[in-house]
C-alpha cells in the first residue's frame, strides 16, 4: 500500500461493487477510508461466495485497508452521526440515493465546502446495475459465434462487472479532481457519477458509437476474432487453446515467422492483390483464409514447442487458463509483486491479495492490508472524528445505535 494520499480521510457509505471500488483505490494509495455500515451489515455484506463461517469473500476483497463503523442508520440518531462524520471529514463516497439523509444539499448545510461523490444508476434517477446497463450498451448482441443467426441469437452477458469497476475507478479520479479544485478555490463539489453514463460514455469514447452511426448498422458477431485486426484463438495438437494478436506490422511479421508460413501468406496476398504487412484492414478482411492457415500449422505442433517459437519471434500471445489455474499460476500470482499474503482476513482464509495496481519502482508497495471486521473502528472513529467521550459512546452502544466489532 502506497502512502501518496496519506493525510486524506474519506467517509464511504456504499454497497456492492462500484462504490466500494472507489474507496478501495483511495485506500490502496494511502487514504484513510472509513466505511459506515448498517449494524449487522449492509446489502452486500453477505454477498456470494461465503466461507463456511459466513464471511463474504467479495466484501472482504473490495474493502481492504479500510476502517469500519457500524451504526443503526434506520434511526434518526444513527443517520445524524453519519451526517456529522461526513461533515467533519469533508468528503464522502456513496451510492445511497441522492434524495436521502445523505443528499448533497443536506450535508452542505453543515459544511459549505463538502465534496460528495455519488454513484447512481442512470442520470435521470432510474435504477441500474452493471448487467442492465450492459444490456443497453449493445455489446451482448455483438458477442458470440460468427455463425449465429443475427435475428434469433441470444445476447451473451459478460461475467466481469466491467462497468462497475470502470465506474469505481472514475469515481476515485473525480473525487481527487474535486479535492484539487477545493485546494485551489475553497469550493466544494457535488459529483454524480451515473453507472449508465459511464457505460454509454465508454462506448462513445471507444469509437464504437461513431462506427455504428457511420455504418448505419450493427457490427456482426465475430466469435473470438479481434475486430479490425488479426487475432483469434487457436488450438495446438495437444489440445491447448491459446490467443494470438497482431495489431502492428512487427507483431504480424513475428507470427508469420513463428508459424513458418511466409510462402503460404505470400500466395494469399498474390491471389487477392493485397499486402498484409502494412494493413490491418487487409489482414482482417481476409481473416478466414489466414485463420485456416495458422490453425493448420497449430494442428501439427504441441503447445510448448509452438509457444517457444512465438516467444522467440516476439509475438503477442497467451494460453487460455481456467480461473482456478490462474489463481495458482506462479508468474501471474505467486511470483508477481502485485500480490502479497494477507494473513488476518476476517474470513480466516489465507490467500494472495492484490495491492495497488500501479508499479512505482522508487516506492515500496507494501503488503496488502486486510478488510476490517464490521464495526471494528466504531469507538476509535467516533472519539477521534466527533470528539465523543467513552461515556457517550457507551450509551450509544447500549442503546443499539452503535456497534463494535463483529469478530466473534
Amino acid at each position: 500500500m502506497y502512502q501518496l494520499l496519506s493525510g486524506l480521510s474519506v467517509i464511504e457509505v456504499s454497497s456492492f461493487v462500484a462504490s466500494p471500488t472507489a474507496g478501495l483505490y483511495c485506500a490502496q494509495m494511502g487514504a484513510e477510508v472509513i466505511r459506515v455500515d448498517q449494524i449487522g451489515g449492509g446489502l452486500d455484506y453477505d454477498r456470494y461466495q461465503l466461507t463456511e463461517e459466513g464471511r463474504s469473500l467479495s466484501w472482504e476483497n473490495l474493502n481492504r485497508a479500510k476502517k469500519s463503523v457500524a451504526l443503526d442508520m434506520r434511526t434518526s440518531e444513527g443517520r445524524e452521526l453519519v451526517q456529522e462524520l461526513a461533515a467533519k471529514t469533508g468528503q464522502l463516497i456513496t451510492n445511497v440515493p441522492e434524495k436521502s439523509f445523505l443528499s448533497h444539499a443536506k450535508l452542505k448545510e453543515a459544511r459549505e465546502d463538502i465534496i460528495t461523490a455519488r454513484i447512481m444508476g442512470w442520470g435521470d434517477g432510474r435504477q441500474a446495475m452493471d448487467f442492465t446497463v450492459n444490456a443497453a450498451s449493445g455489446y451482448p448482441l455483438m458477442t458470440g459465434p460468427a455463425d449465429w443467426d443475427p435475428d434469433t441469437a441470444p445476447p451473451v452477458n459478460q461475467l466481469l462487472p466491467a462497468w462497475d469497476f470502470i465506474c469505481g475507478a472514475y469515481t476515485a479520479f473525480a473525487l481527487l479532481a474535486a479535492l484539487r479544485h477545493r485546494d485551489m478555490t475553497g469550493e466544494g463539489s457535488e459529483l454524480r457519477i451515473p453507472l449508465g453514463d459511464v457505460a454509454i460514455g465508454t462506448v462513445a469514447n471507444s469509437g464504437a458509437m461513431a462506427e455504428m452511426l457511420y455504418r448505419g448498422s450493427d457490427r456482426q458477431r465475430l466469435g473470438n476474432a479481434i475486430w479490425g485486426a488479426f487475432g483469434r484463438d487457436f488450438m495446438s495438437r495437444d489440445g491447448k487453446r491459446f490467443m494470438v494478436a497482431a495489431l502492428t506490422a512487427k507483431q504480424w511479421a513475428g507470427l508469420v515467422e513463428a508459424f513458418d508460413v511466409g510462402q503460404q501468406v505470400a500466395a494469399i496476398e498474390a491471389a487477392h492483390s493485397v499486402d498484409f504487412t502494412t494493413s490491418d484492414h487487409n489482414r482482417f478482411t481476409h481473416r478466414d483464409e489466414l485463420f485456416a492457415l495458422f490453425q493448420s500449422v497449430a494442428d501439427t505442433m504441441d503447445y510448448d514447442a509452438l509457444a517457444d517459437r512465438l516467444a522467440k519471434a516476439g509475438t503477442t500471445f497467451e494460453r487460455y487458463r481456467t480461473m482456478y489455474e490462474t489463481a495458482n499460476d506462479p508468474d501471474l500470482v505467486h511470483d508477481n509483486p502485485l500480490f502479497g499474503t494477507s494473513p488476518h482476513n476476517p474470513s480466516g482464509f489465507e490467500y494472495p491479495a492484490a495491492g495497488p495496481f500501479a508499479n512505482m519502482p522508487e516506492r515500496e508497495r507494501g503488503a496488502p492490508h486486510p478488510a476490517p471486521y464490521l464495526g471494528a473502528n466504531s469507538e476509535e472513529i467516533l472519539a477521534e472524528r466527533l470528539g465523543l467521550g467513552s461515556g457517550a459512546i457507551g450509551k450509544l452502544m447500549d442503546s443499539g445505535i452503535v456497534a463494535g466489532s463483529d469478530k466473534e
